[in-house]
């Protein structure tokens, strides 16, 4: 089991562009004293220029996604030169009135060096053993799908 920490900072402050209400604007802090600035997403009031949590759940579920893949390939053999993704999350309503990440959309672009190269059997299969094992997957409801090429 592991602690996994970070401190959120917000002090009250005018909405650049709403006097009646609040900015949303916040700053995370994280390991390495890595300061991430962080507001609502623009739909409920938040600031353009600053990431918002949604962008973050599902920047975390491509990571976790990633760093999977990468320890899969490295373990059968293989080395992985560069990996992108580009993810989408959706934030719809659910069956209970509210607001949720319904889906997350991972769209890894891998490239394999060395004299091993996997055909896209393999790469799938390593897609699945990320997708069953990682962490972040486990704790959110969303579906995640990984659409890869």
């Amino acid at each position: 089991m592991s602690a996994h920490r970070s401190v959120i900072r917000w002090q009250r402050a005018n909405h650049p562009s709403d006097p009646d209400t609040y900015s949303r604007n916040h700053r995370v802090t994280l390991s390495g004293d890595q300061q991430v600035d962080v507001s609502a997403s623009v739909e409920f009031k938040g600031d353009p220029g600053c990431a918002d949590p949604e962008q973050l759940l599902v920047s975390a579920v491509s990571s976790c996604h990633m760093l999977f893949f990468l320890a899969i390939a490295e373990f059968q053999g293989y080395r992985v030169d560069s990996y992108e993704d580009d993810p989408v999350g959706y934030l719809e309503r659910n069956d209970k009135k509210g607001m949720e990440v319904t889906r997350v959309e991972l769209s890894p672009r891998i490239t394999f060096g060395g004299d091993k190269v996997p055909d896209q059997n393999a790469i799938s299969r390593m897609h699945d053993g990320a997708h069953r094992n990682c962490f972040i997957r486990h704790s959110i409801t969303a579906e995640v799908t990984i659409n890869h090429r």
